[in-house]
């Protein structure tokens, strides 16, 4: 199943979108999730049923805002360490985030996943971008860039 199909069909039934990007914006590759939110807040497309946020390096911070949007269906998206090549993109589902490193976070994702669960009713993925690097930069590299726009271009796809 291509990356499109599987991201469309997460979103099927989709009344209210939360994108929530999550990473360290000086660490080069690291830095997808809030370049992502940065960039998809750039389309002026956000409205009551779409929402982007940078959870920069603390997404547990923005759980109450996510529980009071109350979405549908949450996609948090960040560099993770998935042993593939540098800019591979890849859907994994919240049962397999004990098995992929997550790096600079203060929280583990699945814990934060599993908070979020607790009295919600909404559905969960994540987004993993293979990083290049994750030294001292202000922008993601190329290869992981391309993907970002990837993502973007695909999501955008879907929901509009």
């Amino acid at each position: 199943m291509t990356f499109k199909s599987q991201l469309n069909n997460f979103l099927t039934d989709c009344e209210k979108l939360i994108v929530l990007g999550v990473g360290n914006e000086l660490k080069s590759d690291d830095g997808v999730g809030p370049f992502i939110i940065k960039k998809l807040k750039e389309e002026n497309i956000e409205d009551n049923n779409l929402l982007f946020i940078d959870g920069k390096t603390v997404p547990e911070n923005f759980t109450g805002k996510i529980r009071k949007e109350k979405p549908t269906h949450l996609i948090i998206v960040d560099a993770c360490l998935m042993e593939s090549q540098p800019g591979d993109m890849r859907i994994v589902n919240k049962e397999d985030f004990a098995n992929i490193g997550i790096s600079t976070h203060s929280m583990s994702l699945s814990f934060f996943v599993r908070y979020l669960e607790k009295d919600t009713d909404f559905r969960i993925i994540f987004v993993g971008f293979e990083p290049e690097t994750m030294d001292w930069g202000e922008k993601p590299t190329p290869k992981v860039e391309k993907a970002a726009y990837e993502f973007i271009e695909t999501l955008k796809g879907i929901i509009l």
